[in-house]
């Protein structure tokens, strides 16, 4: 039996790492989460368990990890997008980093093997240079809290990794991901997941601000399939930084025409005179 614990499983990509381990036999999974598990919208198998805990409270995260004595770890939890940090920076501080202290501090305790750690793409910040890569060479501040917090725990993926005796670590760099069980409302919605909502609800697509903005996105199953690759790769393990998109950018008019339906020749001012989108 191989035990993981998956942090963030009741979020949307969360519950879909632990939806595809579930189907393994062989595989006993702990979502830790603190918002309950009926949120997630699955209905898990009995190969799954769940331990309702905040990260960032340690010594209830402890008991996570003595009770269950996970092999591996898919470190998901976070507080996310980038306008809410602005809000709360503290408390992005204190899920972010220090609630990826704690799960390092324990995996190296409890001797976890490997940590795959959701990193995001805002660590680039506002940057023009495209392709964004891996290496490049980035600013101290990734000009809001959330790419900052993120790119924080990246760091400690490395400082309390396999550098100073921890376990194994990689860092997985998501590009807008999108897919089933998305949200489509709330500050945590995307584009797409707005985009569906109103279309379902009849109202047009509202184009923010001129949609000419350019970006990658990527299905939440290929995002499932580099976890789980990342988790088992032997050539990995040192807080490896990898970008995980299609290298394929898309305008929100690209996305409208796509959520419409409608052929990408139909431009923007067909759009908007026939009324199936807004500005």
């Amino acid at each position: 039996m191989i035990k993981y614990i998956v942090t963030g499983g009741v979020g949307f990509i969360g519950s879909h790492v632990a939806e595809e381990l579930s189907k393994d036999d062989c595989n006993q999974i702990l979502i830790v989460d603190r918002k309950p598990l009926k949120e997630s919208g699955v209905c898990f198998n009995d190969r799954v368990s769940f331990e309702k805990c905040d990260i960032s409270n340690l010594p209830k995260l402890k008991k996570c990890f003595k009770n269950f004595k996970p092999d591996y770890v898919f470190h998901l939890a976070a507080e996310a997008r980038i306008q809410p940090s602005f809000d709360d920076p503290d408390g992005y501080f204190k899920s972010n980093v220090l609630g990826t202290r704690n799960i390092l501090k324990l995996s190296r305790e409890f001797g976890v093997r490997r940590i795959v750690y959701s990193a995001s793409s805002s660590a680039y910040g506002e940057r023009n240079t495209m392709p964004l890569r891996e290496d490049m060479a980035l600013t101290s501040q990734a000009l809001h809290p959330y790419g900052s917090t993120k790119r924080i725990g990246e760091m400690l993926m490395s400082d309390l990794g396999r550098l100073t005796g921890g376990p194994e670590t990689v860092c997985l760099r998501y590009f807008n991901v999108y897919g089933p069980r998305q949200p489509t409302e709330g500050e945590y919605a995307t584009v797409i997941g707005i985009f569906l909502r109103q279309l379902k609800s009849g109202e047009p697509l509202t184009i923010v601000p001129d949609g000419h903005q350019r970006r990658d996105y990527t299905y939440v199953s290929d995002v499932v399939r580099a976890n789980i690759f990342a988790m088992f790769s032997q050539k990995v393990g040192s807080a490896e930084i990898i970008n995980i998109g299609t290298e394929i950018s898309y305008s929100v008019w690209d996305v409208a025409r796509a959520v419409l339906k409608v052929p990408f020749g139909f431009d923007e001012n067909q759009l908007l005179g026939s009324g199936l989108c807004r500005m």
